[in-house]
């Protein structure tokens, strides 16, 4: 059995998902890079720059055979499961709730919530069942995991039920070794913020142009979590861009 600590991060095609997988490496794990499309995936490996430091996945997170068979993979190739990253996520067009169809509603559910949910069961199943047993699960929350923003019905209602899906997995977890954590990300610079630079809506119903940070210090942040000692879990941490129109009232 590998001796290395062995992580999984999802959504690592691009964006928060990339930057975290790099950032495990650069500090000694090996990453199981998984999402749909695989040539994004052998893209990060090869950014990682160390042979046998990530293995790329394809993996539809919302198709429970596909989850189950991925985390077998990963378990076959390297013996355990230290470490997973629920990161992968979308989002809906952004109109008023009346205009949202069933099919755009269920489809965020499926990938943030349900993918989610199909991850950690196959996770804390390979935690459970591994020697030493235990291991983390850290979820990508969000800030509208707090609090939203205009016409987000689904996106806000997956990631606030993120956060009960956070607390579960920590409760039932913890007998077992299997720490739980959320990390609430706002306004870190990739493709989905892009439309920052030139405004967002506001509860105002004004365009403003919202502050952003590297994403950079996302991935210095899942480090640190992913860091800790089995015996200490951070059950919530927000990491967000200084400016960003968040904490008070507006």
């Amino acid at each position: 059995m590998s001796q290395s600590r062995i992580a999984i991060v999802t959504g690592a095609g691009s964006g928060i998902g990339r930057a975290v997988a790099l950032a495990l490496i650069e500090h000694d794990w090996i990453v199981a890079v998984l999402g749909r499309r695989l040539d994004r995936l052998e893209q990060t490996a090869a950014l990682a720059g160390e042979p046998g430091a990530a293995a790329a996945f394809a993996c539809d997170v919302t198709d429970e055979a596909a989850v189950h068979g991925v985390f077998d993979a990963v378990i076959a190739r390297f013996g355990r499961i230290d470490l997973l990253f629920n990161n992968a996520g979308t989002g809906a067009p952004p109109v008023p709730i009346e205009e949202l169809t069933l099919a755009q509603w269920r489809r965020v559910v499926d990938t943030n919530l349900t993918g989610a949910f199909l991850c950690t069961q196959a996770a804390v199943r390979a935690m459970k069942g591994q020697t030493p047993q235990g291991g983390r699960i850290i979820n990508n929350g969000s800030i509208s995991a707090h609090t939203p923003r205009p016409n987000s019905a689904p996106y806000t209602a997956t990631k606030h039920a993120i956060t009960g899906l956070t607390k579960s997995t920590a409760l039932d977890g913890r007998r077992f070794g299997i720490a739980c954590g959320q990390i609430d990300i706002g306004n870190a610079a990739t493709e989905m913020t892009e439309a920052m630079a030139r405004g967002v809506p506001q509860p105002n119903g004004e365009l403003m142009v919202e502050p952003t940070m590297d994403v950079d210090a996302v991935a210095k942040s899942v480090v640190y979590m992913a860091g800790l000692p089995p015996s200490a879990n951070a059950l919530f941490l927000t990491v967000m861009a200084t400016g960003m129109p968040f904490a008070g009232r507006g």
